[in-house]
């Protein structure tokens, strides 16, 4: 009976210890998003406001009645360099989690970092687009429903990583779709990529949340901290993609334009 108890009470212990484990884990995949995200906005913002100006003598193009683009906005919005702007954060993507098994953590973590200052120049252009009010509107009904869907994720019974391949092979269709409409220019097209597009990456906040979950828990045991930290920078680039896409679309269907 003391042999059965013994082990009861390891069990327990270790049952514990995976749970702190855990949460300690996710509050850094949380933490390290947010972190990204401030990053993100901060720089949006600051180059958006380098990029216009009311005064005409330091003006490269007129943009709307008494604002003009700076040279640095032309570069930026006008020039050939905004199709390397725009599929910048594509190609970091790519790259972190091509070589990721050859990074450190650390080195994983300033990597992510860089990416999401470049992704703030990405998409610096939604504060000369859309009225601060809106953005900021839409911005806080995405964090809702973020952390609903995020939350959802963490705690439901349900094993959903079915949902993995269908969401991507979404998430493909949306890309190709997308880059055929950069040509087309089609308000009808645009308007169904968003609307599909937050239905997608809403799945995927909720999958990708139970997935850092379930992969944590199958490693917990093996000890390797060099592999949780990587996991976290790879869970944290996950959410912040879902969060960020789901901003986007979300602002292109109900956001006010200037």
């Amino acid at each position: 009976m003391a042999d059965v108890n013994t082990i009861r009470t390891s069990a327990g212990v270790r049952t514990a210890a995976i749970d702190e484990g855990l949460r300690a884990h996710m509050n850094k995949v949380y933490g390290t998003m947010s972190v990204g995200m401030l990053i993100t906005f901060a720089a949006a913002w600051a180059i958006s406001g380098l990029a216009v100006t009311s005064d005409p003598s330091q003006a490269a193009a007129q943009m709307r009645e008494g604002q003009y683009l700076t040279d640095l906005g032309y570069a930026l919005y006008a020039s050939p360099l905004k199709w390397v702007i725009m599929f910048a954060p594509l190609a970091f993507v790519f790259g972190l989690s091509a070589a990721i098994n050859k990074m450190s953590a650390a080195t994983a973590q300033l990597v992510f970092y860089v990416f999401a200052f470049v992704m703030g120049l990405s998409i610096s252009s939604i504060f000369l687009i859309y009225t601060g009010a809106s953005i900021v509107q839409v911005f806080l009904a995405t964090s809702i429903a973020f952390a609903g869907l995020s939350l959802w994720g963490y705690t439901t019974k349900k094993d959903i990583s079915g949902w993995g391949s269908f969401l991507i092979m979404g998430v493909i269709g949306l890309i190709v779709v997308s880059i055929i409409n950069i040509f087309l220019g089609s308000p009808a097209l645009a308007f169904a990529i968003s609307a599909i597009g937050v239905l997608i990456f809403a799945g995927l906040t909720a999958y990708d949340t139970q997935r850092i979950k379930t992969d944590y828990i199958a490693h917990a045991s093996h000890g390797d901290t060099e592999w949780m930290g990587k996991s976290a920078i790879m869970g944290s680039l996950s959410l912040y993609l879902n969060f960020i896409n789901m901003f986007m679309m979300l602002l292109q269907l109900f956001g006010s334009r200037e």
